[in-house]
Order: structure tokens, then C-alpha cells, then sequence
């Protein structure tokens, strides 16, 4: 069977490739014509005298063709704004996590960015109409900061910046969709940011209320948990930092939890980004109670509990240290100053977002008792606990020390007495420990008093009845819970999309309308970190009219949070320059949703939880998704037919935004320490030896400490990219990139070996070369050469098996695992084979050689560029494929190469023969996959068969009592 190894691009190619399969003499003709042009070769691009590559020469041509190319492309699709049911199915988006413009390119973001440009050129080659697109998360604090240090706009800081990365994005020959350019501090994208915010609000998913804010007494300042240290100091002014009560803006995430958990399950993710999503929002399943107060205001504190079969042994109360009824007006007079300035502490110990376990012991009595749901003559103390926080449930949990390890440890700290177990295992394996007589598991209701008529049931059992009592008499419900709060959305800060709302005296909190957005920021504020939040301080820009009366109104002075920016962004590159809506529905729906996401896994919970509720949301109210465009009567059937097959596939029916998501590890540095002081040592201060690469400290001449740790400053272990890119190269750092560690995995960089593939690089360049001299030489092409595949004598077959071979491999890589340390190991291994092959006159080397080029140039773009342009230039390029098509520009318009799975099966192979388990001879070069019969009788034939099968006295073959056939590769003859 034939089969088709490239793509033809036109009518002419096709024809071309028809006569060469009929006559070789033509396609002879064609070769020798296109030989008399032959000019290029890889080698003059290698010094002769250093044998080093002239890679800034090299990336400089191929970047300005790259140019030319894309704006001939441009001019060509020009106007061309449809859009059919095929370009659905064939559209494919690959999206990289766009970055803070901070000027400064490091090695985490040329690992990121050579692993997205891989994968999009991979795509383009396969077939696929690729969408590439970068911008820039332009707004937020480190911009503000570093303007307020230099003493300039924030905006300039920023735009500074990206023209600097950009020129850096381009020194790693990334290739992006810069057409679809965005940054999110540009008006006209924070407008649609606002406008969203407007269409949340719309729809009850955003409301205001007090909050703990981190306050700095001196700077008079909200600050962000980041700016907050260890200690709960400020990073600015050194104050203990306080915990403030200021209104602040919410996002109701929570009622799209159900949606966010049940959904994991649909996304092909690492499954440790899925675990820890599921486990922020920490779904518990029990049930809520109410405990009697006999207060004013406060009829009963409300307390969650996964395991409502331990009601009965409940010996407190504990409410966090914000509880509304810790407060002067409800605790006791003579409980009340301790209680406030206890919470106070607690409350503090919290500031920056510690968690609840640096105060968790921490508690007071206050003064207060509850009753007991189910049994109102018990009179259970509350206690205000360090442990409990009000985002959680509802800010109060019934303490239950017999059968809860955190309610024991506080029960202990606290002098607090403990009710006895109410639940006894169905073993003694249940209780923790000695030390800790806990019982935590389910177990059976202990037949005690207290327990009642619930005494002797199954935990599960238990559950279920005292939920059922408590519902009946209205002081309990099952509920489900949730560990994840609302989305606090509000910043005190300067640099970021203001929150589209003005505040009437007489209307409340009035939504901009969509025809005055954006609110822009005000230009001329004076930024100084201290004082408040500068938006206040604008005087002309806060005082505004209010839309719905018209009269004296506010804006609101904060700033939204710059998660919101980038919950949404991915849908804008669908349609950049859309300045009627965010985006076009039917351009979104068609691409969304992302085919493949790459960014680092420190994004894995709050951005990727933050975007996967914004699209939901956008999704569920029909901005876009193939139930929007069901309602769209201009689109043809096919389309929305082709729209809905794309989410059914990605499993996106519900507005999940991306398929698949790779998430890549840090990149380490090598660090040296002073073994004797433990100092970390500058470069400069060590010297390795260039015959044993050993380091050595210069002043004491001893050995240091030698670790790879992340890459920082402080640590004198980071890497230049632009230094390694003009020391090696563009192609040779992304291969080096790629080839030393899975793209999951930590990377630990050594620049020194980067070498290594500079010399693989000019091995294939000298390979190309060579292969292209003689190219008057007749030539068939591969397509005929095919044909007649069965008299390919054993070289030949082996050529195209190693090929086939590689291809599988590298396809897989790019395909399935995302190992790209793999897939260039292949084309090592392929290069080092076609290096050895005898014949190189046979197409199946040229096809071999080809196919090289192709699968390199993903990876080392220049580079593969440049070889492609030697074979083409040369003629010899018809000897694996019968295109002559002029209009081809670059090899990323050729096809990838597809697997040939007949190919794949070695026709020769090697048997080792033992006797008795042991080594005897080799059955080399014979024919694959014979019985063992054939090897047996093959191997009696063998010269040395004669000692070791036969009996030296009488010369008759052994008897053989037992074969071991391992096929096509052991035969062990047992005698």
C-alpha cells in the first residue's frame, strides 16, 4: 500500500508529484535542473578555524524572512473574515500564561516560552490553524512599586518594559500571533474588564461587605498578604501590621463550587493540580446546627460539622476572632476587655494571610453559654479560638475533644474539661495514641445516656437520625460545605482597572453604564506607597454625577484585583480589536475552548480557579459557547455543528476554558557555598578546572559546597538569557532547554554543556551538506521509490525503519507526554544512524534526512530553516517528496512527517543463543519473527553449534529437554 509522506500545496506540486511517480528519468531531469542553482551550505555558517557557529548572522536572516513571510501572509487573508465548519475543526490554540512586563527575561520564562513555541510550530506543521497569542498582565502592585521608587508613571514604567521583552521574546525566536497583542493596563482592555465586572453585578454574583484588610499603622495603608513578613511586619515601614475592618468587593465563586469541583474530572490535567484545586475548595458533606444564645440580636451561634454523630460530645463552643458576637455590645462586662484583646491577637497573628495554625491554641472563655440542640438542659461554654475562621462554614465549629485531634490540643491549652467519647471503635486499632485519646474514626454511638435512643448506631446511621431530630425541630439541616470563600476582589492601590461603581447617596451602588466605560485612571496622581489609597486623593475624578438621578455621587476609589484581568484573557485573543463587546461570539466559541495551556505550577489554584469561574459565568449567560451560537441565525449549520463537536471533545459543555494544561518546573541554578561559612559565592570567586570540571574557591583554593536552588540574586546563581544566547545561540539554548529534563520536572541548568548541542547542531548541518554535493546524481523520488519497496535492499529498509522510528517517537513526545527531552534524544539517535548509512544515494536516506529537518525545526527554528533551505536550494528535497512548489517559504509550511506503522517492524534482527542458560553464539542478521523451530534449526547449522548442541563421542545432536524462546532476541536450549 501506498503511502503519502507529504503534503502537495497546489495544483502544480500536485502534478508534479503525479509524473514523478510514473517516470523516474523526468523526476531525474527536475533534480539536475534545480542542482544547477545550488549555492547554499550549512558549513558557511561554521567557523572553519574555531568550528563554531555564526548563530547571529544565521537568526538575524531567518528573523527578517520570518517578516516578510508573516506580513505576505497578512496581506493575503486580508479581508477574509469567514469562517466554515472546516476552519473549525482545524483551528487548534496554544496559550502560554502571559507574563508581568518586568523588563527582565529569565531562564523560567525562556524554558516557558521555547516549550509554547515548540508546541504551536509542532501544531502549524501538523496541519492545524495555530493561535499563538502573547500580551502582558501589565497592572498591579511591583509596577506601582517600582514607579514609586523611580519617580515616574506607572504607565511608562510598564510600556518600557514590554518593548524590552519583546526585543527579548524575538532573541528566542518565538514565534507569536503579535497581531493579537494586549496588555491589560491598555483602556481599551480594561474597559471589557469593567464591563464584566458590571454583567457579575448584574446578576447578583458581586456584592460589597466589611472585611479584614492587613492595615500599616505607619505607612496608613492597606497592604497585600505578600507585603506582609513571617513576623506580621510591614515590608515598607517595619510596623506590626494590623487587622482592619474596611468594605471591600466579593465575587460569589462559591456558588459555582459544585460546577468547579464536579468539572475537574472532565480536564485532561496533572492529576496533583486537579488534587489541589479539589482541595481548595474543599467540599465536606454534614450538617449545621444551631446552638441557643440568650441574647439580644444573637438568638443562636450556627456551627458546621462533618460528623453530626458526634453532637452528643460536644464540651464547647469556639467562634472566630471576627464573629459578630465578639463585640463589646454582646460579651459580658466583666468577660469583655480580655475577649476583645485576645481576638486582637489572634487577629494579628493572622495578618498576611498566615494560617490559623501559628494562634491555634490560642483561646479565652467568653463568659457566654449555648444550649444544646437536642438537649436544652446542657449549657455548652463558647470560647473565642484561634483556630476557627470566618470565612470557613459559619465562623463557629462545636468543639468535640474525645474525637477531634485539634479540639483535644485546644481543650488541653485552654483548661477546659472534656466530655467523655460518645463514639467507641468497632477495634482498639481506632484510638490515635496513647498520649492522645482520640478517637476519630466512625465507629458505633456508645450505648451512655447522653447518646439516647441514637445509642448503638452506626456512625453513618447516627448521622443521618440526629440530622433528621434536629431538622424536625428547627435547629439543624444537612448542608454542604465549602473551605472556599468568595473572591475578594477590591485593591487600596493605584495601578489597576478601578471598579466601575458610583456611590448615590440616594440610589446606593450604581453600576457605570456600559456607554461611559472605561473609567480610566486619572493621570497627574502623586504615588508615595503611604497615606491611603491614592484614588481617594483625587478629588476631580472621585466626584462624579450618578447615572440613575443624576445627582452629587462618588466613584469607588479601589482598584480590582489583577486576577480579574487574567480570568478573562484568553477569550479577548479570540477577538482582539473588538470595540463593541469584549469579544465576538461566534470568533470565541469557535476557538475556546484552549486546546493546550502551559505555565508554571504555581498558578495551579487561585489563577486557574479564578478563570475557570469567569468563563463558566460568561459561558452560562451565553457570551459564548455553542448554545450562544445556536441563537446567532447568520451562522450556517455546519458551523454551529462544528462548534459544539469541538466542546464536546475538550469536555467543555460547561464552560471549562482549558483542555489540557502543562505546567512546567522551576528552573535551578548551579549555587556554591563557603563550606566554613556557609556564604553564598559570586561566580567570580570560583574557578573550575577545565580537565576534571571541578570547582574550586580562588582565595582558599577549597572545594565548595555545590547545590542547584532556584535561581535568585541573593544566591549568585542566575543565568542571563541573552548572555547564553549570544555565547551559543538561540537554537542550541532552546534544544539544551528542552533536552535536560521533562518539561514537569525541576530543570537544573548547566550552561557549560549547552555545548553539546552546538556540535550536534553543525554534525547534522555537515550531515545536510554532505548529502547535497553530489546532486546531479540521479534521483528518484521517495513516492516512486515506494512503489518498488519490496526489492529496498537491507540498508535501505533499515533507513526507513530508523526513520519511522523516530518519527513515532518525537510525534508521541509532542503529542501525548510533552517530552521533548525525548523527542530530540530521537532525532539524535536518527542523525547519528543517517551519519553511518553506506548508500546515500537511495531516497530512503533522503527522505530520512528530510524528515530530520522537519522534526528539528520546531525546536531549533533557525537552524531548520536554514537546513531545509540547503536541501531545497540544492534539488535534493525531490528525492524525498515530489512538492516543487515554489510558494513554500519556510519548512513551517511543509507537513509533518506521518508514521509509516509498516515500517516499524525490524526486518533483521540478532538472537543470542545460550545453552544451559549461558551465552554460546549469536544468530546474527536473520530474518525477524521466525518460529523456534527455524532457530533451532538455524542455530544447529551455526560453526559453533558443533560444541555445544553435539556429543563430541558419537557426533549426534544432544537431546534438548526444554527452549526458552524470548522472539527476536533469546534462545535458550536447555540439554
Amino acid at each position: 500500500m501506498l503511502v503519502a509522506h507529504c503534503c502537495c500545496k497546489s495544483s502544480l506540486a500536485r502534478k508534479v508529484a503525479a509524473v514523478a511517480m510514473v517516470t523516474t528519468p523526468l523526476c531525474r531531469q527536475f533534480s539536475a535542473g534545480r542542482a544547477a542553482l545550488a549555492q547554499a551550505r550549512f558549513a558557511q555558517w561554521i567557523d572553519a578555524s574555531t568550528g563554531k557557529l555564526n548563530t547571529g548572522a544565521l537568526e538575524s536572516k531567518w528573523k527578517a524572512r520570518w517578516a516578510e513571510i508573516k506580513e505576505r501572509q497578512a496581506k493575503s487573508s486580508a479581508g477574509n473574515t469567514g469562517l466554515s465548519a472546516e476552519d473549525v475543526d482545524q483551528l487548534f490554540y496554544v496559550l502560554v500564561m502571559f507574563p508581568y512586563p518586568s523588563g527582565v527575561l529569565h531562564m523560567g520564562h525562556v524554558r516557558v516560552y521555547t516549550i509554547s513555541d515548540t508546541t504551536s510550530r509542532f501544531y502549524k506543521m501538523s496541519g492545524k490553524r495555530v493561535i499563538h497569542p502573547m500580551g502582558w498582565d501589565a497592572f498591579g502592585l511591583p509596577a506601582e512599586n517600582a514607579a514609586i521608587e523611580r519617580g515616574i508613571a506607572p504607565d511608562t514604567w510598564t510600556a518600557s518594559n514590554i518593548g524590552v521583552m519583546k526585543e527579548q521574546l524575538a532573541r528566542i525566536l518565538t514565534d507569536f500571533d503579535w497581531d493579537r497583542e494586549l496588555a491589560t493596563c491598555d483602556p481599551s482592555y480594561y474597559k471589557w474588564t469593567q464591563y464584566i465586572f458590571t454583567q457579575l453585578y448584574a446578576h447578583g454574583m458581586v456584592y460589597r461587605k466589611e472585611a479584614m484588610v492587613n492595615w500599616d499603622p505607619v505607612d496608613q495603608t492597606v497592604l497585600a498578604n505578600e507585603q506582609v513578613d513571617k513576623n506580621g511586619r510591614s515590608w515598607r515601614s517595619g510596623a506590626v501590621v494590623e487587622q482592619r475592618k474596611l468594605k471591600q468587593w466579593f465575587a460569589k465563586i462559591t456558588d459555582y463550587a459544585d460546577d468547579l469541583l464536579r468539572d475537574l474530572d472532565s480536564l485532561d490535567w496533572p492529576e496533583h493540580v486537579k488534587s489541589m484545586q479539589a482541595s481548595w475548595i474543599g467540599r465536606s458533606e454534614g450538617a449545621e446546627f444551631a446552638f441557643a444564645l440568650d441574647l439580644p440580636g444573637i438568638e443562636s451561634i450556627s456551627v458546621f460539622t462533618s460528623r453530626p454523630d458526634t453532637l452528643f460530645g460536644v464540651s464547647y463552643l469556639a467562634v472566630a476572632a471576627d464573629h459578630p458576637l465578639v463585640s463589646s455590645a454582646h460579651l459580658p462586662a466583666s468577660h469583655a476587655k480580655e475577649v476583645l484583646l485576645c481576638a486582637q491577637k489572634i487577629s494579628d497573628s493572622q495578618a498576611g494571610g498566615g494560617d490559623a495554625t501559628r494562634s491555634a491554641k490560642t483561646g479565652v472563655f467568653t463568659g457566654l453559654f449555648a444550649r444544646h440542640p437536642l438537649d436544652s438542659a446542657r449549657q455548652i461554654p463558647v470560647y473565642v479560638a484561634g483556630y476557627v475562621l470566618s470565612g470557613y462554614g459559619t465562623g463557629a465549629v462545636m468543639g468535640v475533644p474525645a474525637h477531634d485531634v485539634r479540639d483535644y490540643e485546644f481543650s488541653q491549652a485552654n483548661g477546659l474539661s472534656i466530655h467523655a467519647p460518645v463514639v467507641e471503635p468497632l477495634s482498639a486499632a481506632g484510638i490515635q495514641s496513647p498520649d492522645i485519646p482520640v478517637f476519630t474514626g466512625d465507629g458505633v454511638l456508645r450505648q451512655i445516656p447522653e447518646n439516647g435512643s441514637f445509642g448503638g448506631l452506626s456512625s453513618a446511621k447516627a448521622a443521618k437520625e440526629i440530622t433528621k431530630a434536629a431538622t424536625e425541630r428547627g435547629v439543624g439541616k444537612h448542608t454542604v460545605n465549602y473551605r472556599l470563600r468568595d473572591w475578594l476582589l477590591s485593591r487600596q492601590r493605584f495601578w489597576g482597572a478601578p471598579v466601575p461603581i458610583i456611590h448615590c447617596p440616594s440610589c446606593g451602588a450604581v453600576p457605570v453604564p456600559e456607554s461611559d466605560l472605561p473609567v480610566k485612571l486619572p493621570s497627574g496622581i502623586e504615588l508615595s506607597g503611604r497615606g491611603g489609597n491614592p484614588l481617594a486623593k483625587a478629588t476631580e475624578w472621585v466626584n462624579c454625577k450618578c447615572p440613575k438621578c443624576s445627582g452629587a455621587a462618588k466613584r469607588d476609589t479601589d482598584t480590582l484585583d489583577t486576577f480579574v484581568d487574567s480570568s478573562w484573557y484568553f477569550l479577548r485573543y479570540t477577538d482582539p480589536h473588538n470595540t463593541k463587546q469584549p469579544f465576538d461570539v461566534l470568533r470565541a466559541s469557535a476557538v475556546m475552548p484552549v486546546d493546550i495551556y502551559i505555565g508554571g505550577v504555581e498558578h495551579a489554584i487561585l489563577h486557574l480557579l479564578y478563570s475557570r469561574f469567569i468563563s463558566k459565568f460568561l459561558w452560562r449567560t451565553q457570551s459564548y459557547g455553542h448554545q450562544a451560537v445556536e441563537s446567532l441565525g447568520s451562522v450556517s449549520a455546519s458551523v454551529k455543528d462544528a462548534i459544539r463537536r469541538r466542546e464536546e471533545r475538550a469536555s467543555a459543555l460547561n464552560g471549562e476554558p482549558f483542555k489540557r494544561l502543562l505546567t512546567q518546573g522551576m528552573v535551578h541554578g548551579l549555587t556554591y557555598k563557603d563550606p566554613s561559612t556557609g556564604r553564598f559565592l559570586k561566580p567570580d570567586e570560583v574557578s573550575v578546572d577545565k580537565s576534571t570540571g571541578m570547582p574550586r574557591i580562588k582565595l582558599t583554593n577549597e572545594s565548595p559546597a555545590t547545590s542547584y536552588e532556584k535561581m535568585s540574586k541573593s544566591k549568585y546563581n542566575g543565568v542571563d538569557p541573552n548572555e547564553t544566547v549570544d555565547t551559543f545561540g538561540a537554537d542550541a539554548t532552546r534544544l539544551h532547554m528542552l533536552y535536560l529534563a521533562p518539561p514537569q520536572d525541576t530543570l537544573e541548568w548547566d550552561t557549560q554543556s549547552i555545548v553539546g548541542m552546538q556540535r550536534w547542531i553543525n554534525r547534522v548541518g555537515r550531515l545536510v551538506d554532505s548529502a547535497c554535493k553530489d546532486v546531479a546524481k540521479p534521483l528518484q523520488s521517495f513516492e516512486h521509490a515506494l512503489v518498488g519497496r519490496s526489492q529496498w535492499d537491507k540498508e535501505a529498509k533499515e533507513t526507513f525503519r530508523q526513520t519511522n522510528v523516530a518519527i513515532q517517537r518525537a510525534t508521541e513526545s509532542l503529542t501525548g507526554t510533552f517530552a521533548f527531552n525525548t523527542a530530540i534524544a530521537a532525532l539524535i539517535e536518527l542523525s547519528n544512524y543517517l551519519g553511518s548509512v553506506s548508500d546515500r544515494s537511495h531516497s530512503t536516506f533522503a527522505y530520512g534526512l528530510t524528515c530530520l529537518i522537519k522534526m528539528l525545526s520546531p525546536m531549533a527554528p533557525s537552524v531548520g530553516e536554514e537546513l531545509w533551505e540547503v536541501v531545497r536550494e540544492s534539488g535534493y528535497d525531490t528525492a524525498a517528496t515530489a512538492s516543487t512548489d515554489a510558494t513554500v517559504a519556510s519548512v513551517f509550511d511543509e507537513r509533518w512527517p506521518k508514521v509509516d506503522e509498516s515500517a516499524l517492524k525490524q526486518q533483521h534482527v540478532t538472537v543470542v543463543v545460550q545453552v544451559n542458560g549461558k551465552v554460546r553464539f549469536r544468530l546474527e542478521e536473520i530474518d525477524a519473527d521466525q518460529s523456534q523451530e527455524d532457530l533451532i534449526q538455524a542455530a544447529s547449522k551455526h560453526a559453533l553449534a558443533k560444541k555445544w548442541l553435539f556429543d563430541s563421542s558419537n557426533g549426534k545432536q544432544k537431546v534438548v529437554k526444554k527452549v526458552v524462546h524470548i522472539p527476536n532476541k533469546i534462545l535458550n536450549i536447555i540439554i
